[in-house]
C-alpha cells in the first residue's frame, strides 16, 4: 500500500528537514575521506554563484562539508549555546532563561499583534534555506564522487 502525499505535505517543514538530513547523511556516508575536500574550490569552474548561502569565507569544499554537518547536528540535537553565554545561562533557572529569551525575541517586551504573519514569514524563509542546503549537500556529494573518479555511481 502506497501513501500518497499531498502537495502541502511535500512542502512541509518536517519534510524539508528530513530531506536535508537525508542528503547530509548520504553525503556523510559517501565522503569516506573528508580531507580530500581540502583545497577543492566550492565553485566547479571558479565562477561565483549568485546568491550563495554559505559565506565567502568558506574557501573550500571541506569547510562546506563541515558546515553542512554542523547544521544537521543543530537540527537533530538543537542549537547548543557556545562560549561564555552557555556558562552564564547555565547558572540561572530555566524559567528565567525562557523569560529573557522571550523578552529579547519580541524586542524588549513590546506586544507583537501579528505573530501568525511573523511565524509564516520565518517558516517560508527556513523552508527556502533548507531546500538550498539540501541541494548543496547533494552537489557536494556529487563533486566528491567526481574528485575521486566514481561520478555516476549510485544514481
Amino acid at each position: 500500500m502506497q501513501i500518497c502525499e499531498s502537495h502541502a505535505q511535500k512542502n512541509s517543514l518536517l519534510n524539508a528537514m528530513n530531506r536535508f538530513i537525508g542528503a547530509v547523511n548520504n553525503m556523510d556516508q559517501t565522503v569516506m575521506v573528508p580531507s580530500l575536500l581540502r583545497d577543492v574550490p566550492v565553485e566547479p569552474d571558479g565562477a561565483p554563484e549568485p546568491g550563495r548561502y554559505l559565506r565567502d569565507a568558506e574557501a573550500d569544499m571541506f569547510s562546506y562539508y563541515q558546515q553542512l554537518k554542523a547544521i544537521r547536528n543543530d537540527i537533530e540535537w538543537g542549537v547548543v549555546q557556545r562560549g561564555s553565554a552557555s556558562s552564564a545561562a547555565g547558572d540561572r533557572e530555566p524559567k528565567e532563561r525562557d523569560a529573557e529569551a522571550a523578552t529579547a525575541a519580541d524586542g524588549g517586551g513590546a506586544p507583537d499583534p501579528d505573530l501568525e504573519q511573523l511565524f509564516r514569514f520565518h517558516l517560508r524563509g527556513l523552508h527556502g534555506v533548507l531546500s538550498k542546503l539540501t541541494l548543496q549537500a547533494n552537489d557536494l556529494t556529487n563533486r566528491y564522487k567526481q574528485e575521486i573518479g566514481i561520478a555516476g555511481w549510485g544514481h
